[in-house]
């Protein structure tokens, strides 16, 4: 087997479509490892420069591509220069706008028939172009009627935060009223039993002076008793 079959075979053909494809990878990581300043930069420089060798020493085996020979299936392809091709173009050009006139006339397609065709084209865009105009304000109209639906949803929702903000503070100040009420009355009772204390106090205090001249009255007949039978 020549080397002629090998690179013309279709596995050739699958192994150069790979070697392409990884090679060229392999190429721009080495250039991106030198453009960085990466580490090994220079191994993956001289790694991606030698796949590229590779590539391009196994595609000089590649065969040519095939030019097929077109006016097989074209004949009017066959030997035409460009300026020949110009020329018939041109000729061609005017046998088709000969036959065009001759199936005007014969079909009695006048200039005023076309004109008024036109007319009636023309009408018929500005009357398309006014329906555009009125489907756009159509549109339009519906795109506000839809904002203002979204806004009034938008608005019943921030009313109904607010009610609900609105009922939670005025629960809060019935619930700060009672701890206040509640507050005024422990201080209150508070007083009262500093009140009382002061008076037991006071009351104590006057137990205790009238036990104590209770005890000096008590010493003093002792001491007079004593006296008296020491005399006697």
């Amino acid at each position: 087997m020549g080397i002629n079959n090998i690179v013309r075979g279709k596995g050739y053909k699958q192994f150069m479509a790979k070697l392409y494809g990884i090679g060229a990878s392999v190429v721009i990581l080495g250039a991106l490892f030198k453009i960085n300043h990466y580490t090994g930069a220079n191994e993956m420089l001289i790694l991606g420069l030698g796949t590229e060798a590779l590539i391009f020493f196994f595609s000089a085996f590649e065969p040519l591509h095939v030019e097929y020979d077109w006016s097989l299936v074209y004949p009017e392809l066959g030997g035409m220069l460009e300026e020949d091709y110009k020329k018939g173009k041109q000729k061609k050009t005017g046998s088709v706008t000969q036959e065009l006139d001759k199936m005007l006339a014969d079909a009695k397609i006048g200039p005023e028939l076309i004109d008024s065709l036109g007319k009636g084209l023309r009408n018929l865009s500005e009357t398309a172009s006014a329906l555009v105009t009125v489907t756009d304000a159509a549109k339009v109209s519906e795109s506000y009627a839809s904002t203002l639906k979204t806004s009034a949803e938008k608005l019943a929702s921030l009313n109904a935060i607010y009610e609900l903000q609105l009922q939670s503070a005025n629960a809060h100040m019935e619930t700060t009223s009672k701890v206040q009420v509640n507050m005024e009355q422990f201080v209150a009772q508070l007083q009262e039993s500093y009140n009382n204390t002061v008076k037991y106090k006071e009351e104590v205090d006057s137990i205790n002076k009238k036990v104590t001249q209770l005890n000096n009255v008590y010493g003093n007949m002792l001491s007079a008793m004593s006296m008296g039978n020491k005399n006697s």
